[in-house]
């Protein structure tokens, strides 16, 4: 039997993000677009209600939440606002090599003190000359007796800024593609650290994009997740469940606009009538309606799948591609349907639009997810 109901757990943690999510998000959501700074008050407070490191076991300090009822936090977070929730959200990503690899210690010597204290983390993977293709990222680690020493630049590393800890990816040698990669927790105060470019974007502008520099850092060999050289399966695997994480993104941002635009259709009247009566614009919210409940219901399934420990590469990439590619046309719909009027700031649809594009970027381009759908059913 397939079931598409929620439980009552499940209905109450998506009430009381939703509720969250219009009490302290929504409300700040134009002003932190408009002079973008890091919502740290926010955090604190998503900290205490336990809404952040949702997947993370709780003996590790987590909800130890699964994917799907995380994805139902995720969607109701990012229809308040993506950036302050992707902010929120961040450490699933960037503790995520550390949950894939890391050692029993390992997992209670970093996220135990992260988890407990509210602090962030970043992922750091990508770099200028290495996005699509991670495999041919620059950062060089070499081993020095009990530590690595670590020389690069990573860019658009969310949480960049005020990340505590890192999980850097670097090659111990280039000569062997993405067999030479490892994967390193790197400390904030390690000396050599820096913080470089931070970059000033369209949408999602709060989320915090910058460059981190790493300038000869010497790491323990402790800090070392996974053996020598097995760094790019762990991220390929973190990028499977953070896939879905984005997908769920999406779809809260597709809702955002969507009931946006319903709001708008029965208010706003021409022709002595509301203008969601005519049918050019019924049309429209009909099909918009019908994206977001496709990409949720595809997001959902990922996320199950992952929740029962089977594979979800492909899974996870089809949710996301089509979840933000949904995410474009919705919000782009709702932008149409409020007219001039949703060409201004006067109203957060032309928001949704700015940070609906980031959703087909991050995490692997649309096109890249699907290369990596495609590839998995070649398999």
């Amino acid at each position: 039997m397939i079931d598409f109901s929620l439980g009552d757990e499940q209905k109450a943690l998506q009430q009381l993000a939703r509720d969250f999510a219009q009490s302290e998000i929504a409300p700040v959501a134009l002003q932190y677009d408009k002079e973008p700074a890091f919502p740290g008050e926010i955090i604190k407070k998503a900290h205490q209600a336990g809404l952040m490191n949702l997947t993370c076991p709780r003996e590790y300090g987590g909800q130890g939440l699964g994917l799907l009822d995380a994805a139902l936090i995720t969607e109701e977070l990012n229809a308040g606002c993506s950036a302050i929730a992707g902010m929120i959200g961040i450490n699933s990503l960037a503790c995520g090599p550390i949950l894939v690899a890391g050692t029993e210690e390992q997992k209670r010597r970093f996220l135990i003190p992260l988890n407990e204290s509210g602090k962030t983390a970043s992922f750091g993977l990508t770099e200028r000359e290495a996005g699509s293709d991670a495999g041919s990222l620059k950062t060089r680690a070499r081993r020095e007796g009990d530590h690595y020493v670590i020389s690069g630049q990573k860019c658009f590393i969310t949480n960049g800024s005020f990340a505590s800890l890192y999980t850097i990816f670097a090659t111990l040698d280039p000569e062997k593609g993405t067999r030479g990669i490892s994967a390193f927790v790197v400390a904030r105060e390690t000396p050599g650290v820096s913080i470089g470019k931070v970059e000033d974007k369209m949408g999602q502008r709060s989320l915090n994009a910058a460059e981190v520099n790493l300038d000869d850092v010497a790491v323990p060999v402790e800090n070392r997740l996974g053996a020598e050289g097995e760094g790019f399966k762990i991220a390929m695997k973190t990028l499977d469940e953070g896939r879905i994480n984005i997908a769920a993104t999406a779809v809260g941002i597709a809702r955002a606009a969507f009931e946006a635009a319903v709001q708008y259709a029965k208010q706003r009247r021409q022709f002595g009538k509301p203008v969601g009566t005519f049918q050019a614009l019924n049309f429209m919210l009909a099909d918009m309606a019908a994206a977001v409940d496709a990409a949720r219901l595809l997001t959902w399934y990922a996320a199950s799948k992952a929740d029962q420990e089977q594979p979800v590469t492909r899974e996870a990439a089809q949710a996301k591609y089509f979840a933000a590619d949904v995410a474009m046309r919705v919000t782009t719909d709702a932008v149409q349907i409020h007219g001039g009027y949703g060409y201004t700031k006067e109203y957060p649809v032309e928001k949704y639009m700015r940070d609906a594009k980031l959703t087909q970027i991050y995490e692997g381009t649309n096109q890249i997810n699907r290369l990596v759908a495609g590839g998995a059913l070649m398999r």
